[in-house]
């Protein structure tokens, strides 16, 4: 149990199956109903959720999650009626996008309504809005009568839940309710376009590419790439304002991008080096990676496979729990391997690894 301004927070763990749907849904429904938190599974990651209506709730949020205030959140809604909610003068672009996107990963920026306490807006005119493709979050919202906020279910700046395992790990005992729904499908978190801008701008990539945004609503541009890493295996550190990323986990990630054949003889040479200094080394690789050197055979302590470079989702699906798994074995560095392209899902899995990581290398 957790002590929270001198409250003791017994949290419930309810595993979901088809006899009892039902009774959990209500039951969590009525926790947050009541002002409380509960974490669940969506197809992107597990979320904790609140009234996104209620500051009182909301701010439950920020203290399980220890997330910096004034951080905004988003909101996920199950219908139409939630919408008119908590957006307003809402673009017909974003009207296509939602045809074309959901239930499913994509997170709008609108203009907000006056219902959204500052709080779950971070003081901002705008908010995020989200329709999940999982019954679970669908029921939960249309059951408790409010949108939900419901940033992702972990302590801020770790990596993202992917299995009710890892909310407990972060979030056992400072919030409500977990329910376990099983994996999340997609696992990494949603798209997120602010349509309050011309031309709309993706904020953070995900499972929907700019590609496919594009297609629906014409242009759109990147806010997020940042390509100035380290040339001719040369690493950058983080820049300032960047020293306390998202997704990281406790032991220091290094990061290798490039072709194949270069990244796994830097990642070779990264293993001897911290190996010469009696450092434990843990690394996370695509099969292709493991396949070009024995990583056991070179003196790594551990190895976490992500799948193959042609099945990105695969290792996107993967990636949060290899993260945690490393984290969890007392290593002094994981070396990553960023071969994986950048089109589609691929592109959101880069850009967490960067997020991730304190060092990075271009080959």
């Amino acid at each position: 149990m957790h002590v929270e301004n001198g409250n003791t927070i017994k949290t419930r763990f309810l595993r979901v199956s088809e006899e009892n749907f039902d009774s959990i849904l209500d039951e969590t429904a009525a926790i947050i109903r009541s002002g409380g938190t509960v974490a669940f599974p969506t197809e992107t990651v597990y979320g904790l959720g609140a009234d996104g209506l209620n500051p009182t709730a909301v701010r439950k949020i920020f203290e399980a999650k220890r997330r910096p205030p004034g951080n905004p959140l988003s909101l996920l809604v199950h219908s139409s009626e939630d919408l008119e909610k908590v957006a307003r003068n809402i673009p017909e672009k974003a009207f296509r996008l939602m045809d074309a996107f959901w239930p499913g990963p994509l997170t709008i920026v609108l203009e907000k309504n006056d219902t959204v306490p500052g709080i779950t807006s971070g003081n901002l005119q705008s908010i995020g809005v989200r329709m999940p493709d999982h019954i679970i979050p669908l029921e939960l919202i249309k059951r408790s009568g409010t949108p939900l906020a419901a940033p992702s279910a972990n302590l801020s700046g770790k990596p993202s839940p992917s299995l009710a395992a890892h909310v407990v790990a972060d979030l056992a005992g400072r919030i409500d309710a977990i329910i376990d729904g099983g994996e999340a499908a997609i696992g990494l978190e949603s798209t997120v376009i602010d349509m309050t801008v011309k031309p709309p701008v993706v904020l953070r990539p995900g499972a929907v590419g700019i590609e496919e945004l594009e297609k629906v609503i014409g242009k759109v541009r990147s806010g997020y790439k940042n390509d100035n890493v380290g040339t001719d295996a040369a690493p950058l550190e983080k820049q300032a304002g960047q020293k306390y990323g998202h997704y990281t986990p406790y032991t220091k990630v290094v990061l290798v991008e490039g072709e194949s054949k270069f990244v796994s003889k830097q990642i070779a040479k990264l293993l001897e080096n911290y190996m010469s200094r009696e450092e434990k080394v843990g690394l996370l690789l695509s099969e292709e990676i493991a396949d070009l050197f024995d990583a056991k055979g070179l003196g790594a302590d551990e190895c976490f496979l992500l799948g193959s470079q042609e099945e990105p989702e695969v290792a996107a699906r993967k990636l949060f729990e290899g993260l945690r798994n490393l984290d969890s074995k007392r290593l002094d560095v994981i070396i990553a391997d960023g071969s994986f392209s950048l089109s589609g899902i691929g592109d959101a899995l880069i850009n967490r690894l960067r997020e991730a990581s304190s060092i990075r290398f271009a080959i």
